[in-house]
């Protein structure tokens, strides 16, 4: 193995968040009857906090653009 499993899970961070709070979600929700986000995905969440579409599209690009950054630097450091 060369590792490049978990660069991958950096620069993909975003997604991989996406999906565990929504596994989180079904999980919660299944083993208590409550919800830890008011709607999953994470994206959803955050509309229904009263985020607007175009802060919350723009805020992800920032974050993906951040992990895209840090795995492609973890790479030049092998």
């Amino acid at each position: 193995m060369t590792k490049h499993e978990l660069v991958l899970v950096i620069i993909g961070g975003l997604f991989v968040l996406e999906t565990i709070s929504v596994i989180v979600q079904v999980a919660s929700f299944k083993l208590t009857g409550r919800r830890v986000f008011r709607m999953a995905p994470l994206h959803h969440h955050f509309e229904h906090k009263g985020w607007s579409e175009p802060t919350i599209v723009i805020r992800f690009w920032i974050i993906a653009l951040i992990l895209a950054l840090i795995g492609l630097a973890t790479l030049k450091l092998r």
